[in-house]
């Protein structure tokens, strides 16, 4: 790619109409490879996740559109890319945390994406991939080259999922403990890759990360703040936990841009109860 990680991480939208222009053999070449690389299946902790190329069927040179639950409409998807994890807690982290480095990869290749966990029709996509035992298809995206000029719904659905209202650093961010906001300047230089994850997508604009960076700023704690009764959790999966996963990504991905070396652990800094929805997720200690 010739664009440098944060700048994908901030050009990045939910596209849901495309062209009609077939996506070109260099651009499906370019993501089958990437595919193929084991360490861009990897997530923090290791595990992998199957992700395939499912080529549109209809919906394509007619202008039909497909419905796609909650998200409204996608019209004139090419095709999609589906992914496939075992049904737990981490595999859900580590596949958010997969699937979106696909999503920036595509992204940087030119291609729009939507990231889709909501109402789809699952039964036709496990038809298409060969799911095992507790195996199950929580997302997907579609793929094709954005329209220049999008419709209103669109429009329409960005303000439905307030998808450019971003919580503010005092909401997300804090200092050595809960309680203590984080302010950027405090951030030292972390503070481009804490704002790559602000920026970053999740299911409903919910943005349930939380973090909090230790007093000496060598380590950046990851907390999922559970949003009650989330009707996304009604599909048998922790929709949120996925969440999690992308803001490991875009901050892992910022670091590694800025020359910040350091690794994933789960290290538990006991800061004491927050609340009965917040859960302490993972770390990532400087080196």
């Amino acid at each position: 790619m010739d664009m440098a990680v944060m700048d994908i991480i901030e050009k990045r939208r939910s596209v849901r109409t495309y062209e009609t222009t077939p996506i070109g053999a260099d651009v499906h070449a370019s993501v089958m490879e990437y595919l193929q690389q084991e360490d861009n299946r990897r997530g923090p902790f290791g595990g992998t996740c199957g992700i395939e190329w499912v080529w549109a069927k209809g919906g394509g040179d007619d202008g039909k559109a497909v419905k796609l639950g909650a998200y409204g409409v996608i019209q004139n998807p090419q095709a999609y890319l589906a992914g496939v994890v075992r049904n737990d807690q981490t595999a859900l982290l580590e596949f958010g945390y997969i699937f979106h480095k696909l999503i920036l990869y595509a992204t940087g290749l030119g291609l729009g994406t939507c990231w889709i966990g909501g109402t789809f029709n699952r039964k036709s996509f496990a038809r298409e991939l060969a799911l095992q035992p507790g195996e199950i298809i929580p997302c997907i995206t579609p793929l094709g080259y954005p329209r220049e000029k999008q419709r209103l719904l669109d429009a329409t659905m960005r303000y439905v999922v307030k998808a450019d209202q971003k919580k503010p650093w005092r909401d997300l961010y804090h200092d050595a403990g809960f309680g203590s906001p984080l302010a950027p300047e405090a951030a030292g230089r972390l503070a481009a890759a804490l704002e790559m994850v602000r920026l970053g997508p999740s299911a409903s604009n919910k943005q349930p990360w939380r973090i909090v960076l230790s007093g000496d700023r060598q380590q950046a704690h990851f907390y999922l703040q559970h949003t009650p009764n989330y009707s996304g959790n009604k599909l048998g999966f922790e929709m949120q936990r996925i969440d999690i996963g992308i803001a490991a990504c875009n901050f892992e991905l910022a670091c590694r841009e800025l020359g910040i070396a350091g690794a994933w652990t789960v290290c538990d800094p006991q800061l004491g109860a927050i609340d009965q929805h917040t859960e302490y997720m993972l770390s990532y200690k400087l080196s």
